[in-house]
């Protein structure tokens, strides 16, 4: 039985990867949720999978080295899954201090934790050797490459190659604004203090391969939507706010460019690069979906509207008219520092290697999406009102 230590499972993706391995793996594995449960750090999210006697939860901080230490202590780890991180890039601009702190002192923590626990000696050569099945896998993010150019105002079609054609399954319109793509050996230039931070992060986790010949893998992803999203990123917070009549602010004149992948779509492409990727290499993760800011919040309008024409029973979620839900909520504001115009992933590497590709269109995504947050109001106002926050106490206090 495989053990999984996943840090930040809490957050949406982390939340969303351990439903993803229980529910493929079952009782075959061990789970141990690690999450300090700052403000996106919602363990209700959990509520049923803490129910099972093979997750167990553990409040702190990937950076607390004792309490580390005794996780590993009183656990036969084989999987580190490394979520934890601060995440929002407006968050990190106001206080950059609080990344660098977690995203790199609580991963290299992490890092030596693993270390210490796995080591049973040197090889012949003078090599560390590790317990046999063991990997720490450090999830990042596509925004550690920098900014893309956009080459085209008017999006041309993508053609992609034969041999990792079953990544575009069920795909049409597929397009492209640039002619440059993310790549594996893309240099590393981050923009942001929250991308810098990250890009550290990773540095380390090479470091600790190429220094003490630690396991490890590192996934780079794509923009991720679907369930249990926290409610300030874009498109819940689009949903929320066409609900609400409120207005819908896009940075800039919506142009910037991001490459969407449905978030169970990389859960299972992080558990494969988790059981099967080579030791050491890095896999990006992403659909080859781009889509400017501004098509997103159009499209997010029409399927609300559609459904609120369509099904009548939705509408006692609305706080406003249904003849306002139109583009004229679209309310442009001014562009944040160093936003990056463009992120496109091209997968080619995880697609030949291990097979991955994404399940769910995009069509199919969002709109799954839509009605997700349309059908779990409970959740998402709890996350808005900050409710979610005293889930924790109520469940764990007396314990």
């Amino acid at each position: 039985m495989k053990t999984y230590l996943v840090t930040g499972a809490a957050g949406f993706i982390g939340s969303n990867y351990v439903k993803y391995i229980l529910k493929k793996w079952g009782d075959d594995i061990r789970v141990i949720v690690l999450d300090y449960l700052t403000y996106a750090g919602n363990l209700a999210t959990l509520e049923e999978e803490l129910k099972r006697a093979n997750v167990s939860f553990v409040k702190g901080d990937i950076g607390d080295r004792e309490l580390v230490e005794g996780i590993f202590a009183d656990n036969d780890v084989d999987f580190v899954v490394n979520f934890a991180a601060e995440t929002h890039v407006d968050r990190s601009i106001t206080n950059p201090r609080l990344f660098l702190e977690t995203n790199i002192l609580g991963t290299q923590n992490m890092l030596e934790c693993a270390r210490k626990a796995w080591y049973v000696g040197k090889d012949a050569d003078g090599k560390n050797v590790y317990k046999d099945g063991k990997k720490y896998l450090q999830i990042s993010t596509d925004e550690v490459y920098g900014s893309l150019s956009k080459d085209f105002d008017t999006p041309r079609p993508l053609e992609v190659s034969e041999d990792v054609a079953r990544v575009a399954d069920g795909r049409t319109n597929m397009k492209t604004y640039g002619e440059g793509f993310f790549t594996e050996k893309t240099p590393l230039s981050p923009r942001s203090p929250y991308s810098a931070a990250k890009t550290s992060a990773d540095m380390l986790v090479v470091a600790y391969m190429e220094t003490y010949g630690l396991p490890i893998n590192i996934t780079r992803c794509s923009n991720n939507y679907g369930p249990y999203h926290f409610p300030e990123k874009l498109i819940p917070l689009i949903i929320n706010n066409i609900l609400e009549g409120k207005k819908l602010p896009v940075y800039g004149k919506g142009e910037n460019v991001r490459d969407w992948l449905y978030v169970e779509d990389h859960c299972k492409g992080i558990d494969m690069v988790l059981r099967e990727g080579r030791l050491g290499e890095v896999y990006n993760i992403g659909g080859f979906n781009e889509e400017s800011n501004i098509n997103i919040v159009k499209q997010v309008i029409a399927i609300i509207g559609r459904i609120m024409h369509e099904e009548p029973e939705y509408r006692k979620l609305l706080k406003c008219d249904i003849s306002e839900i139109n583009e004229g909520l679209i309310e442009y504001v001014t562009d944040r520092p160093g936003h990056d115009m463009r992120y496109a992933i091209d997968p080619t590497k995880i697609a030949r290697e291990l097979g991955w590709y994404p399940e769910t269109p995009f069509t199919v995504g969002i709109e799954k999406t839509v009605r997700w947050n349309l059908d779990n109001r409970d959740w998402v106002e709890s996350v808005t009102s900050g409710d979610y926050q005293k889930y924790y106490e109520e469940m764990y206090s007396n314990r």
